[in-house]
């Protein structure tokens, strides 16, 4: 029996959203069916809106951070069932049979479900994704304001986790916003030394607040003052930077990592990796059981989120806010 979902679209590349009715197509039997209580704003989605990667299709519903409660569970959906409140992000569905998938890397998958790519995501009543990429939301989660973690917070933990970021160590942090923000209060609870990057001095005293012990003017001499001193430095800007500095900030085997989107090619001498025996990494999100370890330790850090709140009527609102540069430092949706 077919469905309508109602959402807020784009309809064409950089358009506003306008409502937009949809039919989601038969519910396959290893999926979950959410109704939707909030969803989080991210960069990617305005990246999405405006083809900035060419890969989207049109009418599109954005939407990749989701909290919501299950209303339906397919017969192959394990672990959940009606009623449980979960978050859903990027990815909604992976193949399960593939060497990452099989190895617990299920981000990895070559086969991987975007939330938003080919499909309609979160900015509406109702969405379905993949049981394995709906990660229950521990009870002492404040679910008006969790939707990020599913998208900027686990895309900035699953580095701290998978690379083996140790509490000795002493980590920068570039970019002081919407991942950012995340990324200092996570390796300060995880026991680092943390470093915090931003072209604004006016952020200075925010970021010390989110779990900064330093703060570096990256636009100053402040670079050069501590080279040779990090063991990591993940960058979440999206901008192109003066890379060849925060390489020279890396001690021996240091490593700078990117989670920020910057379009443009990264340039690196070779021999400025070989000396310190250095090195260049990214990554995508973290594989399901990462997502639910990150929300475990925000649980017992009492981490969250730095959110505004709009009403999904509100949505192009909320965008041109976040496309100013203004959100302070996430946007959740209310329905």
């Amino acid at each position: 029996m077919s469905e309508t979902f109602h959402g807020w679209a784009a309809k064409e590349q950089g358009g506003k959203l306008t409502e937009f009715d949809f039919d989601p197509g038969a519910m396959r039997p290893e999926q979950v069916q959410v109704k939707v209580e909030s969803c989080g704003i991210c960069h990617s989605d305005l990246s999405m809106i405006d083809n900035d990667w060419g890969m989207s299709q049109y009418p599109m519903v954005p939407g990749h951070e989701v909290i919501g409660i299950i209303e339906k569970a397919g017969e192959q959906a394990k672990g959940l069932k009606v009623g449980d409140r979960v978050g859903l992000g990027w990815f909604a569905g992976s193949c399960l049979s593939c060497q990452p998938c099989l190895s617990g890397r299920q981000q990895l998958c070559a086969g991987a479900e975007g939330m938003i790519i080919g499909r309609h995501g979160g900015f509406a009543d109702k969405v379905r994704a993949n049981w394995e990429w709906a990660i229950k939301l521990p009870e002492v989660l404040d679910p008006a304001s969790s939707g990020p973690l599913f998208c900027g917070g686990i895309t900035v933990f699953a580095p701290i986790a998978d690379f083996g970021v140790k509490p000795t160590d002493r980590v920068g942090v570039v970019g002081i916003g919407g991942l950012g923000h995340l990324a200092l209060q996570f390796l300060n609870a995880w026991g680092c030394e943390v470093t915090a990057f931003t072209s604004s001095p006016s952020k200075a005293a925010e970021a010390k607040k989110l779990g900064a012990h330093h703060v570096v003017d990256s636009k100053g001499d402040g670079l050069k003052a501590i080279n040779g001193t990090l063991d990591f430095i993940i960058v979440t800007a999206n901008a192109a930077l003066d890379w060849d500095a925060y390489i020279a900030a890396l001690a021996p085997d240091g490593r700078l990592h990117f989670v920020g989107a910057v379009l443009e090619p990264v340039p690196v001498q070779a021999f400025s990796l070989i000396g310190g025996r250095k090195s260049i990494s990214g990554s995508p999100l973290g594989s399901p059981a990462t997502v639910a370890t990150m929300l475990d330790f925000c649980a017992r850090h009492g981490i969250a989120p730095v959110t505004e709140t709009f009403a999904m009527s509100d949505v192009n609102a909320a965008l041109d806010h976040l496309r100013a540069g203004k959100a302070r430092h996430r946007i959740v949706l209310k329905r």
